[in-house]
Formats: C-alpha cells, sequence, structure tokens
C-alpha cells in the first residue's frame, strides 16, 4: 500500500539511518568497557589464587602472599562509611521528599548535588583536615567518614527520587484509613520504593570501593594487619596503588589481580542493581 510512496520510503530511510547510528553510538560507548574488563581480566587473572585472599604480603623483595589485611581493611572503611552514609542518606532523601517543598528542603538539594561534583579528593583532604589533624593521626574511622560523606549524595537523591515515583493515592489511601503520616510513609512509602533504594545504596557502595584518593589522605595504608578503628588501615584501593608504583614484577600481578577483584566486585553490584530495578518493574505490572 505504501510502497510507491516517496514520503513513506524517505521515512524508512530515515528510521533505518537513526537506527544504525543508535546501534553504533551503544557500540562505541560498550566497547570501552569490554576493552578494560578484557585487558584487566588478561592482566589480573594470572594473579589469584587462594593465597592471594588469605595470606599476608611477604616481605619486600620476596615473591609470594597475598592481600588480606587489605581485603579486610576495605571490608572495615565500606562498613563504616555504610552505617554512617546510608541512614542519613536514606532520612535526608525521606525529609526531602515528604517534608522538602521549602526553602530548606532546595537548600539541601543543591549541597547535595553540589556535594556530587566535589573531587573524591577534595573530600580527603577535608576529612584529614577535620578527624586526622583533630585525632592527630591516621585512621579506619576518618576513611570510612570521608567515603561516608561522598556516599550521602547519591544515596540522598536516588531516595527522594524513589520516594516521588511512589503513587500520592497510596499515601491517601493509608491516611484515609487512619493511619499517622509516619506509618503511612515508612510502612507503604518506603517500602513500595525499597528495591530503587536499595538500587542506589548499592550503586553507592560500588563507587566508594574503589575510591583511593580520600583514603590516601585518612585511612594512610598499612603493610601489618590491624583491624582497630583508631589506626592506620590497610585497603585493596591503596594497596593496589603502592603496588602498581613499585619496581617489583610480583608487586605488580598482585596489582592488576587487586584491580580485577575491584572490577568484578563493582560490576557485581551495579548488576544486583540493575536486577532490582528489573524486579520493581515486573512486579508493578
Amino acid at each position: 500500500m505504501f510502497a510507491d510512496d516517496p514520503v513513506y520510503e524517505r521515512r524508512r530511510r530515515r528510521d533505518k539511518i537513526a537506527r544504525g547510528l543508535c546501534l553504533a553510538a551503544t557500540a562505541v560507548a560498550i566497547l570501552p568497557l569490554l576493552a578494560v574488563l578484557l585487558y584487566v581480566a588478561q592482566k589480573g587473572l594470572s594473579g589469584l589464587s587462594w593465597e592471594f585472599f588469605t595470606e599476608m604480603p611477604n616481605p619486600v623483595g620476596e615473591p609470594g602472599g597475598g592481600l588480606k589485611h587489605a581485603f579486610a581493611g576495605t571490608l572495615i572503611t565500606v562498613g563504616i562509611a555504610s552505617a554512617i552514609g546510608i541512614p542519613i542518606g536514606i532520612m535526608a532523601g525521606i525529609y526531602l521528599s515528604e517534608f522538602g517543598d521549602n526553602r530548606l528542603g532546595t537548600a539541601v538539594r543543591f549541597c547535595a548535588d553540589v556535594m556530587a561534583g566535589v573531587p573524591s579528593i577534595t573530600v580527603g583532604i577535608f576529612v584529614y583536615t577535620l578527624v586526622v589533624v583533630t585525632m592527630q593521626h591516621f585512621s579506619a574511622l576518618a576513611g570510612g567518614i570521608a567515603l561516608a560523606i561522598i556516599m550521602l549524595p547519591t544515596v540522598t537523591r536516588t531516595t527522594e527520587e524513589m520516594l516521588r515515583l511512589v503513587p500520592a493515592s497510596l499515601r491517601e489511601a493509608a491516611l484515609a484509613l487512619g493511619a499517622p503520616k509516619r506509618r503511612a510513609i515508612v510502612r507503604i512509602a518506603l517500602r513500595t520504593a525499597a528495591p530503587g533504594i536499595a538500587t542506589g545504596v548499592m550503586l553507592a557502595v560500588a563507587r566508594v570501593a574503589g575510591e583511593t584518593a580520600p583514603l590516601l589522605f585518612t585511612a594512610l595504608g598499612n603493610q601489618y594487619w590491624s583491624t582497630a578503628l583508631d589506626k592506620p588501615i590497610a585497603t585493596l584501593p591503596v594497596q593496589l596503588y603502592n603496588y602498581a608504583v613499585s619496581p617489583y614484577d610480583d608487586w605488580h600481578e598482585k596489582a592488576w589481580a587487586a584491580a580485577l577483584v575491584l572490577v568484578f566486585g563493582v560490576l557485581v553490584l551495579n548488576v544486583l542493581a540493575r536486577a532490582l530495578v528489573a524486579n520493581r518493574g515486573g512486579s508493578r505490572s
């Protein structure tokens, strides 16, 4: 019917060109990620072993050993950051969504947006001045505080946006049944938005897990096993950096292995976040 229509043919050609350009742009965006993943995997797989995860580093110049202390330190600092940043971020997001249509809410949103763009090294210097100088030594606690500050804007803004997506009719139904507003927020709005909020939390954790600059000014690093919160502590990103700039081939191999673990961990967290979003969409339909 439209086969001989020149306008239809012209539009179809334009559609094919647009689709081709979109596919090409998608390939250009994906290729660097695949290249990084393949290159890091190629370099890092040879350094992975059971000892890499369960043993301490050997003396300088002696091959072997692992990064057990760095894995433990990363879990501790990210755990501190999560314990501080996630509750504060979620509560700030609840305030902005439910009570933030005022000047204070506007100011908080502006601050959160500005914080999201602040370089992480600036956060490290700030926490160094505020915490490290006050305590007079580097510590895991200072590192966790720096990472928590980096997490805050992501968790806050994600929580706000997810809560705003909850239909107002659900809140109104709860209020009509006599539920106080705080219960409507916690039992209805927050529970409905939980998958989206969890997505934002995972993305925030994935970001801070690979941060190096703020930890250089706060947690510093440690060649020995330490889980004390008031002492310098080893972390995987800092250990990776130290090994990468060293002159030893064995350390270079361990640096690539650590990079592979970090990239894989961030990838897993992002996949889980996307899966939560997909499940949320499926449950709505």
